[in-house]
């Protein structure tokens, strides 16, 4: 890409330098720039790329773009590395980002249709949903989100653990699913995201917002500061926005959003409700309303939960133009979600789930669900994260507490903390309560998920919950692996090796 094509379409303040020179690629970290790269320096959170102009032309950057005043000899870092570089200032760095990546991959997004989800649950379950239902139209469907990435070549884990990656990492897999022919592409949408502009310049055919719990409140602040980054994704909708209006929340965004609303939920009967609904450890039967007419259901997916993902996933598929059959059958062919509900099953008698509920609204829905479908006693093994939202976790614990027969408390990422203040701050939750709740504290999280499988008779549940598809522990400044499911299991085996 020639800087000058890049730059027809960019806000700039001024240019030192001939903007007439080739790039090899565009980068936004200083460490991975090399000899040709163009290096935009994004404004963050935590840092501003400016401090790291000088070390991307020590790389050998070609070109320079930033924003805000201009640049002085010591943010250069020495007067000849101020000579090897183009340097384009702009009104907006994250804006011209966008135009300058959009230029580079040939505007790849103008041959695809967007679907944004956004919530605080449920978002990873339902973009798969609407990814299967897209399919059964005999669609090419990307999906990006917290589990995978899938361009239509294999899917892989996304690099950083994040669920919306930033804005030049999304151009390059809207490049790589269009070389794939892809036509669709559902993607969760963070709030971290929103509010850190990462999806700016995108246009979404579709937009879902499933509900607005507790979360993330160490970033936000407040409800109201959190529900705000929320919203901003229903300004890039070019369609409809299909939203969940059981949620109050969401009630809230409906009478707010200029454009088109498909509201869907349980209680309120708007364009999308169940009309009946069957629910048991085998799966949900349900026959929908919808505006194209009835749709009958069958998921193997469970709990009433689950019954909201279904229904916001219709509602794409009705907006969509999908028919009744290709939904149903889109539905039916999803089997699971990995981490979401997750059975580990060995013919141990007893039920044991691994579930990514990591919030008190999450962990009381799927709480709940498995209290109304257990034959026996629910164990539950819970934890927060460390270095996160602190007012969540005396709730946690109440959660785990008013649902199980047994809770037991343990670590979950304690990141800079240590595990046993962040338990007894969830053990505040659960004194007080009368009758006492019967609770267990174990720290240590592989010991914990032993111990649960160890008590848990036959027709009990056991639900370790928290990390779910997550294959680590972040302790410190490290990270280890650790999968609740491969502990499971491995306990599941040792216990019969035992009880022989």
């Amino acid at each position: 890409m020639n800087l000058a094509e890049g730059l027809k379409l960019c806000a700039t303040l001024g240019i030192s330098g001939s903007a007439n020179v080739a790039i090899r690629q565009i980068v936004t970290d200083s460490r991975k720039v090399s000899a040709g790269d163009l290096f935009v320096a994004l404004p963050g959170t935590k840092q501003n790329g400016r401090a790291f102009i000088g070390e991307a032309i020590r790389r050998g950057a070609v070109a320079i773009v930033y924003e805000g005043e201009l640049l002085q000899e010591g943010d250069l870092k020495g007067k000849q590395s101020a000579c090897s570089a183009v340097l384009v200032r702009v009104k907006d760095a994250h804006e011209t980002l966008f135009h300058l990546a959009s230029c580079f991959f040939g505007n790849p997004v103008k041959d695809l249709r967007l679907t944004g989800v956004t919530g605080t649950n449920g978002k990873t379950t339902t973009t798969f949903l609407i990814q299967s239902i897209l399919n059964a139209d005999r669609r090419r469907t990307g999906l990006i989100g917290t589990i995978r990435y899938d361009c239509g070549d294999g899917a892989f884990l996304p690099p950083d653990g994040g669920t919306t990656p930033g804005i030049l990492d999304l151009q390059t897999l809207f490049s790589r699913m269009r070389q794939q022919g892809t036509t669709d592409v559902v993607m969760e949408v963070s709030s971290h995201a929103l509010d850190q502009r990462r999806t700016l310049g995108l246009m979404f055919n579709t937009a879902v917002f499933t509900n607005l719990t507790q979360d993330h409140l160490d970033y936000h602040q407040t409800m109201e500061h959190y529900f705000e980054a929320k919203k901003k994704l229903f300004s890039q909708v070019s369609g409809m926005s299909v939203i969940n209006v059981d949620d109050p929340w969401g009630m809230a965004l409906k009478n707010e959003v200029t454009g088109s609303v498909l509201g869907y939920g349980i209680n309120q009967h708007e364009a999308i409700y169940p009309r009946s609904v069957t629910s048991s450890l085998s799966g949900i039967e349900m026959v929908v309303a919808t505006p194209i007419g009835d749709i009958v259901v069958s998921s193997q997916l469970t709990g009433q939960y689950n019954v909201y993902n279904l229904l916001a996933a219709i509602g794409v598929g009705v907006v969509s133009g999908l028919s009744r059959e290709a939904i149903a059958a889109g539905i039916a062919a999803m089997k699971s979600v990995p981490g979401r509900f997750e059975r580990i099953d060995l013919g141990q008698g007893f039920l044991v789930v691994v579930d990514y509920a990591h919030t008190e609204d999450a962990l009381a829905r799927l709480l709940a669900s498995v209290s109304s479908l257990s034959l026996g006693h629910v164990i539950t093994v819970v934890g927060c994260g460390g270095d996160r939202d602190r007012g969540k976790r005396p709730k946690m614990g109440k959660v785990a507490s008013l649902y199980s027969r047994l809770s037991i408390l343990t670590s979950d990422n304690p990141r800079s903390e240590p595990p046993e203040a962040i338990i007894k701050e969830m053990e505040a939750g659960l004194l007080g309560q009368t009758p006492r709740p019967l609770y267990e504290v174990i720290p240590d999280r592989r010991e914990a998920i032993v111990r649960a499988i160890g008590v848990a008779q036959r027709g009990d549940t056991v639900v370790i919950a928290g990390k779910g598809h997550e294959a680590y522990q972040i302790i410190g400044d490290r990270v280890i692996h650790f999968d609740d499911r491969e502990v499971a299991r491995e306990a599941l085996e040792k216990l019969y090796v035992r009880r022989g």
